[in-house]
């Protein structure tokens, strides 16, 4: 039997100082962003235009620019579940978790946990179970109960003590939209998420949030240049203040604009019939380094180290707690 998993918390400050523990996932975007030669610059860079994005937007009562700043914490969830009376522990998922320094009235204001989402099992479920289903397939599917573990631990952690005794709201996750589909605009608009987007058809990380107990929703904030997925549970528009949403715009666009230029960082605004293309070539390039050809090669990596350490040798056993779980 399985019993119920307990999960506990790494925090660490993510800032011009900032260096990957040896125990950091390496295709977390941020431990990319943190070597080489001129890695403070990098990262001293990176806090800059997510300070910058976030003043532009808390523009009210805001005449300088400069009344607030956001601190950034890596937030390292690992799990300790008893394997038949063995007992392990494994690393699970990494997210971010933001704090705004009003400067004015000299406040620390809570900002959102989520932001950018990073995990060892999926990894393994998009570059190693997924690439070997498909690698003498005709035509593209996924196995059969593709994500289903994943969106277990996942609701698990959200639901486990340790979460809500340090987090009084529910994470909400901001990512890329997916280059192929196509996303339309709306008339609704929002004064911070700005104008929404909607596409009839889920991409595969749309569904596979899904199985994390997430919805999706698509926004180009104001002066953006292409909308991002929110992906929440609950009321995006009415559970989380406008600073909060502001923090993960400021953090999450800033990122993408370093991650994907093509799509986040063009030279020309989404129009009311959007489809992202990594081939742009019409756009303008940061000046932080970011190595996407290592990343990518990375999540193969600890992909099947995820399949190695976690999934072969425990497989049954997490098949009958899936089960479990799920009644």
């Amino acid at each position: 039997m399985v019993e119920d998993p307990t999960f506990h918390i790494k925090r660490i400050c993510f800032d011009e100082n900032y260096h990957p523990s040896d125990n950091t996932r390496l295709t977390t975007n941020f431990a990319n962003l943190a070597r080489g030669e001129g890695r403070q610059e990098n990262l001293r860079n990176v806090l800059t235009m997510i300070d910058n994005r976030f003043n532009a937007l808390a523009h009210w009562d805001n005449p300088k620019g400069d009344r607030y700043s956001v601190e950034i914490e890596i937030i390292s969830f690992e799990m300790n579940i008893d394997f038949s009376g063995k007992r392990e522990t494994f690393p699970l998922i990494e997210v971010l978790n933001t704090t705004i320094i009003d400067k004015k009235n000299n406040k620390r204001i809570e900002g959102l946990t989520g932001n950018n989402f990073s995990s060892y099992v999926r990894d393994y479920d998009f570059s190693v179970l997924l690439q070997e289903h498909n690698r003498h397939q005709s035509a593209f599917s996924t196995p059969d109960k593709f994500g289903d573990l994943h969106g277990n631990l996942f609701k698990c952690v959200v639901n486990s003590p340790v979460y809500k005794d340090n987090f009084k709201k529910n994470p909400v996750i901001c990512l890329s939209v997916s280059t192929n589909r196509t996303y339309n605009r709306t008339a609704n608009r929002h004064p911070v998420l700005g104008v929404e987007y909607q596409q009839p058809d889920f991409s595969l990380t749309d569904q596979y949030f899904g199985k994390m107990g997430m919805q999706v929703r698509y926004f180009m904030p104001p002066n953006s240049v292409a909308p991002l997925a929110f992906y929440f549970s609950g009321d995006l528009l009415s559970d989380y203040s406008n600073l909060e949403l502001i923090s993960t715009i400021s953090t999450m666009e800033s990122f993408q604009k370093i991650y994907r230029p093509e799509i986040y960082n063009a030279n020309f605004a989404a129009d009311g019939c959007y489809q992202p293309s990594l081939k742009c070539q019409d756009y303008s390039i940061t000046r932080i380094v970011y190595d996407r050809e290592e990343r990518s090669q990375l999540a193969v990596t600890q992909g099947k180290f995820t399949e190695e350490n976690f999934i072969k040798p425990y497989q049954d056993i997490l098949e009958k707690w899936l089960v479990h779980s799920a009644v």
